[in-house]
């Protein structure tokens, strides 16, 4: 007899209720199961991107001198700032520190005219003029040359083209005099008047360099303390998605628990002969699929060993949902294996009468061997049955 049929003799399966009538219960339960699974979906996106956002968290080093017990305190304590907030203490911090970098371009200004109004300075306010003065080998050795009429050039600039700080027009400053001191002999005039400009010009910059030096530690600190904030701000938006986030898992856990309660309920009890059938088709199941039987019951009973050598399986005790889903998972298991026993036999009808008695023979050896792994199968229940009741009589 075919085990599917054993296990179904006049109704159809829990998954489409127990009757045709049943057919608007079934769509519902499909809608509400189609509407998790929509939602289930959309929690794993925020999930993946919480642990994305930690991951990064974890191989990113931070900035500032705050540890991270620190950052985690002021999570809790700190709103979330909105975008726009940000996007306006970054550009007043921006114009505050533009403003006070004028103000030192604006003194070193003073110190560049100071330079260029000393006698030996005239030499150096204009490009070299390579060609005229025959150095064909200038741009072998000077690899930026560089003047100061170039630099009061840039220095004057208001497209955007101008120097973003003090630092890069000390450098180029430096490099005037560097560049003729490279080319020319220590005893040319040329050499001599650079060197005497560029110790003029070093003395009067270690003045402003403190200025400089403190602005720079200061734009250093207010770009730590905004990447700090922009940390912190992100820190509490994600702990908050993972707040929200577990909320809505255990809303989700409420909804199937719920689904599941509705749909035992419209699931009768099985009878004793059913429960007879399902055991005795349990023994038919391939091992793995039988595992598989096994722990569908250990969900259910955390005391069940569903893999100890010897299974103590008491269909009595099994709950209604537990033998409603072994039934369809037997009756899945099992048509699976007569639809593959069925295309092997297809396969055979197209060899010829050799092949065939020999398929025959290695067909009867594996009824063989099925029928006595089931009888083992069966014997090893029956023992456990057997001690079951030595143990519980009354079971």
């Amino acid at each position: 007899m075919d085990p599917t049929t054993a296990l179904n003799p006049n109704e159809k399966s829990v998954g489409h209720g127990k009757n045709n009538g049943n057919a608007a219960e079934v769509e519902g339960f499909s809608k509400n199961i189609e509407e998790i699974l929509q939602r289930v979906s959309q929690l794993e996106q925020k999930l993946n991107q919480v642990e994305q956002f930690y991951l990064n968290m974890e191989n990113i080093q931070p900035n500032t001198s705050k540890s991270s017990s620190v950052l985690k305190e002021k999570v809790k304590e700190r709103h979330i700032s909105s975008t726009d907030k940000q996007q306006l203490d970054a550009a007043l911090r921006e114009e505050a520190s533009a403003r006070r970098m004028q103000g030192l371009k604006r003194q070193f200004g003073t110190i560049f005219r100071q330079i260029t109004q000393l006698k030996w300075a005239g030499p150096f306010m204009d490009p070299v003029d390579v060609e005229g003065l025959g150095l064909h080998d200038y741009y072998e050795v000077i690899d930026k040359p560089m003047d100061l009429g170039t630099i009061k050039t840039k220095m004057d600039a208001k497209d955007g083209n101008g120097y973003k700080n003090v630092r890069e027009i000390y450098a180029d400053v430096r490099l005037v005099f560097k560049n003729a001191m490279k080319y020319n002999d220590e005893r040319h005039d040329i050499h001599v008047m650079a060197k005497s400009l560029l110790e003029k010009f070093e003395e009067k910059w270690l003045q402003l360099l403190p200025k400089v030096v403190e602005e720079e530690k200061r734009r250093e600190e207010e770009e730590a303390k905004a990447q700090q904030d922009m940390q912190i701000n992100q820190e509490v938006v994600h702990a908050n998605m993972a707040r929200d986030l577990s909320s809505e898992l255990t809303e989700v856990d409420s909804q199937l628990e719920k689904l599941r309660e509705s749909v035992v309920q419209k699931c009768r009890k099985m009878t004793t002969e059913e429960k007879k059938k399902l055991g005795l088709a349990l023994t038919r199941l391939t091992p793995d699929d039988l595992s598989k039987a096994l722990e569908i019951v250990a969900e259910s009973d955390p005391n069940f060993q569903a893999t100890a050598q010897e299974v103590d399986l008491n269909m009595d005790a099994q709950s209604e949902t537990t033998l409603w889903r072994l039934k369809v998972f037997v009756q899945e298991a099992l048509k699976v294996g007569s639809r593959s026993s069925g295309d092997i036999g297809g396969n055979n009808n197209n060899n010829n009468a050799d092949k065939n008695e020999n398929d025959n023979g290695n067909k009867k050896n594996n009824n063989k061997n099925n029928a006595k792994r089931r009888r083992e199968i069966c014997d090893t229940l029956t023992k456990t049955a057997a001690k079951r009741n030595k143990k519980f009589p009354n079971t």
